[in-house]
């Protein structure tokens, strides 16, 4: 995997997983798959991801479909 910078720690990473372009390195995976849900680390770690990877494909998603109305 390249270097890259987790949407969640912002350190520089080499290993985890790539969502749609966006890095998650393997800590903050793990520390994901198993936080609580009902702890202010998974609050911050959802509103990361609502903010680095759900909106950028809604808005990706709303640019095609503009393309094709055109």
């Amino acid at each position: 995997m390249s270097k890259g910078i987790c949407i969640l720690c912002r350190k520089s990473i080499n290993d985890g997983i790539i969502i749609n372009g966006k890095y998650i390195c393997k800590a903050c995976e793990d520390r994901l798959v198993n936080a609580n849900v009902e702890t202010d680390f998974y609050e911050y770690y959802k509103e990361c991801i609502k903010k680095h990877l759900v909106e950028h494909m809604v808005k990706s998603n709303y640019l095609n479909m503009e393309q094709y109305r055109g």
